[in-house]
């Protein structure tokens, strides 16, 4: 199966457990594959027949821009959710990174995988 990918695209949300997070916006680094056949696409150089990664990175936006969790993992399956059933994607791997989150660390986060190859 061919992938799609989308690279350290950042969106800002409300994002963390304590107090003082609750009322900002932080910034998370999202990196992105997703199974996707692009022969349809390429077949007849065609943008209907592929998965859109502009309107993909617009969906995240306004997902962040919603969205108030305090854990990433949970902004990490829901966002997933969306992205699968919007775009009726099969197959993707998501990594998160709040940075800064942890002083000494460059950032912190999750990686999931959901659906089938």
């Amino acid at each position: 199966m061919d992938r799609v990918f989308i690279e350290g695209l950042e969106v800002d949300t409300v994002i963390g457990a304590y107090d003082w997070e609750r009322g900002i916006r932080q910034c998370l680094r999202l990196d992105l594959s997703f199974a996707w056949d692009i022969r349809p696409a390429a077949a007849g150089d065609d943008l209907s027949k592929a998965l859109d990664y502009a309107s993909v990175s617009a969906r995240i936006q306004a997902f962040a821009q919603e969205s108030q969790f305090q854990l990433v993992e949970t902004f990490a399956e829901r966002l997933t959710d969306v992205l699968m059933s919007e775009f009726n994607i099969p197959w993707l791997h998501l990594k998160l990174t709040k940075p800064g989150a942890v002083p000494a660390a460059k950032g912190v986060g999750v990686e999931i995988e959901r659906g089938c190859r």
